[in-house]
């Protein structure tokens, strides 16, 4: 069997409750692609130390399966990535739903010439604050020419030339590997690609659960700058994350 051309690589702790409400969109999408492309897909879901059955219930939907017992989320898509056999590779987490589109839009940027790019979130909370929160940070993003870690893209050679994503940072690593792919991207004199036409739809599972002033303190671009690589700053991200 010949390698697949795109990989989607997940990372997954302890999300046996949202993989079958989010999963068979990541699987439709990459369906839709497969059969306007003529072209092979594969799914990897990298088991982060999860406690429950994620790995069993991620394996039922077909998807490859790998473990990394370290708790650094870019060590996790970086592991996924060393794992994939293919030429491009597309980044979304557990709790997204990814629009039919969008791994096709994906993969039509970079057969384009990009070196990878993103698709933008679009959170609906319920509360006022939170959606207010949100709304902030897309602001942000679009004015910065960021993009979140909840869909990213790149060339598997782009992925490699810039050093995949940083495994000290245990936040904000997202932002910190699409400026690499942005810098990369333009001394190669070729973009990187925001698909602002689609959005992906990450649950709202923190801001719904935990206080505005909590998820403010966490989502604010000082706290977002601070001891990116200590344990016990993000421990609450990490150890108590809303399931």
């Amino acid at each position: 069997m010949s390698n697949p051309g795109l990989t989607v690589v997940i990372p997954a702790h302890n999300e046996v409750a949202y993989l079958p409400r989010y999963l068979p969109t990541v699987l439709a999408s990459l369906a839709r692609w497969e059969a306007t492309s003529g072209e092979q897909g594969e799914v990897i879901v990298v088991d982060n130390a999860s406690t429950d059955a994620t790995a069993d219930m991620a394996a039922t939907f077909g998807a490859r399966v790998i473990s990394e017992s370290v708790r650094s989320i870019g060590r996790v898509r970086n592991t996924g990535a060393s794992a994939a056999r293919s030429r491009w590779l597309f980044f979304t987490d557990a709790d997204v739903a990814l629009p039919v589109e969008a791994i096709g839009a994906a993969a039509s940027a970079l057969d384009a010439g990009a070196v990878g790019g993103a698709i933008p979130p679009l959170y609906t909370p319920e509360r006022l604050g939170a959606r207010l929160l949100c709304a902030y940070w897309d602001h942000y993003r679009a004015r910065h020419g960021g993009a979140q870690g909840v869909a990213q893209f790149a060339t598997a050679t782009a992925f490699q030339m810039v050093g995949g994503y940083r495994e000290d940072l245990l936040m904000s690593e997202d932002v910190d590997f699409f400026a690499r792919l942005t810098a990369h991207g333009r001394a190669s004199a070729a973009p990187v690609a925001i698909l602002d036409d689609l959005r992906v739809r990450p649950s709202t599972r923190r801001y719904d659960q935990w206080s505005s002033l909590r998820m403010l303190w966490w989502q604010n671009p000082v706290t977002a700058r601070l001891r990116l690589g200590s344990p016990r700053m993000w421990r609450h991200w990490y150890e108590t994350t809303v399931r």
